[in-house]
């Protein structure tokens, strides 16, 4: 019987130097990363690849600043639809371009993708979603005086503007996404954690300028498809408590007690690890027969076969073979 696994992206994986953010930079990267989507297809399962936006999302809005007295501004929810498309297209290329390298017949399909949130959110008054490149605070304080951004330190690696992220409800085109897996597709959605959309009293949506967190929109697309696994990589194998420390400890599994137990410790970065292994709570909370995998991309197949990563469950995953 196919497996299906969820495999949640961050946006930074498509940058790996500061110094040079190019399209082509950024395809460059991502055609590594194609590689081991490519193996868990291969080794014959259904794959729903999400793909963070942040920092592409924030150099579109920088255009856009740098660009007002010639065009008019891009507002966050087209940045967010705009970045998806790219993003998209860069996953379909490299992933057809790879499949096809090793004669496998497999559609590649990127869905432009509307997640519902709520109006009332109270994200909405508290900006917290770091969007764009990495700044110093001096620039960071800099924009912030000069466009009106709401700015933050991020996890020790530097400042960046801060947006709304709502929680999402649902994903508009989860039906359409489960077809295109029915028919042994590799599906790329979610994308930035979906187009911010609430739905009116007439039942029709609107759009809101807000950016999602992409695991915690993974963990809803991973839940109403029945997804066996939601995997999100990262740049570390495994996860691990006291992190950086001396006496730094990598974790093979956790159950949920545990899990939770550790981020009320404080174990998790609130702005790197914490939102992980909360996006993969929420999903085994409503999937317990599911298994949660933090892993780096190069170890993905082997986290699915229990031999790499950190394991977060409710019940005994779900066997690999």
């Amino acid at each position: 019987m196919t497996k299906t696994v969820v495999v949640a992206f961050g946006g930074n994986a498509l940058i790996d130097d500061s110094g040079d953010t190019s399209f082509p930079h950024q395809y460059a990267c991502l055609t590594r990363t194609a590689g081991h989507i490519a193996d868990l297809k291969a080794d014959g399962w259904n794959v729903l690849v999400v793909h963070g936006n942040g920092p592409q999302v924030g150099f579109s809005l920088r255009r856009s600043e740098l660009a007002k007295a010639e065009v008019c501004p891009i507002p966050i929810d087209y940045a967010v639809a705009e970045s998806q498309g790219a993003i998209g297209f860069m996953f379909q290329r490299a992933l057809n371009n790879e499949m096809r390298r090793r004669n496998i017949d497999c559609d590649v399909a990127a869905v432009v993708t509307q997640a519902v949130v709520d109006v009332d959110d109270p994200a909405f008054h508290a900006p917290s979603k770091p969007v764009g490149s990495f700044l110093t605070e001096a620039q960071a304080k800099h924009m912030q005086a000069q466009f009106g951004w709401t700015v933050m330190e991020d996890a020790g690696r530097g400042w960046r503007r801060c947006v709304a992220s709502p929680k999402p409800k649902q994903v508009v085109e989860t039906g359409m996404i489960q077809r295109l897996l029915a028919r042994d597709a590799i599906v790329i959605a979610g994308g930035g954690g979906g187009i911010a959309v609430s739905e009116n009293a007439h039942g029709q949506l609107d759009s809101l300028e807000a950016v999602i967190d992409k695991d915690l929109t993974a963990a809803i697309l991973a839940t109403a498809l029945q997804a066996d696994y939601l995997l999100i990589p990262t740049g570390v194998p495994k996860v691990a408590v006291r992190f950086g420390q001396p006496d730094q400890q990598w974790l093979d599994q956790l159950d949920v007690a545990q899990a939770q137990a550790l981020i009320e410790q404080g174990e998790f970065g609130k702005g790197s690890m914490q939102p992980k292994v909360e996006a993969l709570l929420q999903y085994i909370a409503a999937c317990p027969q599911g298994c949660g995998v933090i892993t780096d991309p190069p170890s993905m197949l082997d986290a699915l076969a229990g031999r790499s990563g950190t394991r977060i469950q409710g019940e005994p995953c779900p066997s690999a073979v």
